[in-house]
């Protein structure tokens, strides 16, 4: 970006990842928006939105901008993990899945992206997922609806990069969130990563912040911070 970015939206800020990314954007000195289901109390500014209603989306980046500005940058993180067979999946549990991680991204943006295109400057950064490039047996919902994400960028980048819009992918191995917590192996997952540890979502942070903030060429890209877990 031509000028050094002020402002950014975290969809999913209140927790875990999104939660770090919140902390780190606002250290770099970003005023930094939130659009949760619960109250993102680190942010500047919040908006309660379900990402699976679109016009809601909208309406909540509308406010934040209100607040904090034309928005620079976009951190995409709202999502959920359930576990699930193939054979016992419904066709809810899959509609579902995809509204909320697909759905979700595409409305945010949608939202985001016709201000910084004529602007001409902006970075979003959807966060994707290592099983989004290997799959996952006990999760097929999760994977495909993280692997669309990935395609979705790979789709959108090029769209948008003449308008000095960069938009990439960071997919997270496993990390150290209470979601990861509540898992019963969650002690075996480090034997399992070349490194030998659970990534942080302080690591993933600064690998988005890196994304957004650092490197100027980067766009279309999926960058992996997952410990080994994918090669």
């Amino acid at each position: 970006m031509s000028v050094t970015p002020a402002t950014a939206i975290v969809t999913g800020g209140a927790s875990g990842i999104g939660a770090a990314c919140v902390r780190a954007l606002r250290e770099q000195g970003l005023q930094v928006g939130v659009i949760d289901l619960v109250d993102g109390t680190e942010a500047d500014a919040f908006v309660q939105v379900d990402v699976r209603d679109a016009a809601a989306v909208a309406a909540a980046v509308a406010e934040i901008e209100g607040l904090i500005g034309p928005i620079d940058c976009l951190v995409t993180t709202a999502g959920y993990y359930r576990e699930g067979s193939i054979a016992d999946l419904t066709v809810a549990d899959w509609q579902d899945m995809l509204a909320v991680h697909v759905g979700g991204t595409t409305a945010a943006f949608r939202a985001v992206l016709p201000g910084m295109t004529q602007r001409g400057r902006g970075a979003i950064c959807a966060i994707g997922s290592e099983l989004g490039l290997c799959g996952d047996p006990f999760a097929p919902h999760y994977a495909a609806a993280k692997g669309a994400i990935h395609a979705l960028v790979k789709s959108v980048a090029p769209e948008v990069a003449s308008a000095n819009v960069r938009v990439n992918v960071v997919a997270p191995g496993p990390t150290d969130t209470p979601l990861l917590r509540d898992d019963p192996n969650f002690e075996s997952y480090a034997s399992t990563l070349p490194l030998g540890r659970i990534i942080q979502p302080d690591e993933i942070a600064a690998a988005v912040c890196f994304v957004l903030l650092e490197d100027t060429t980067l766009t279309g890209q999926v960058v992996s911070p997952n410990g080994g877990a994918v090669m």
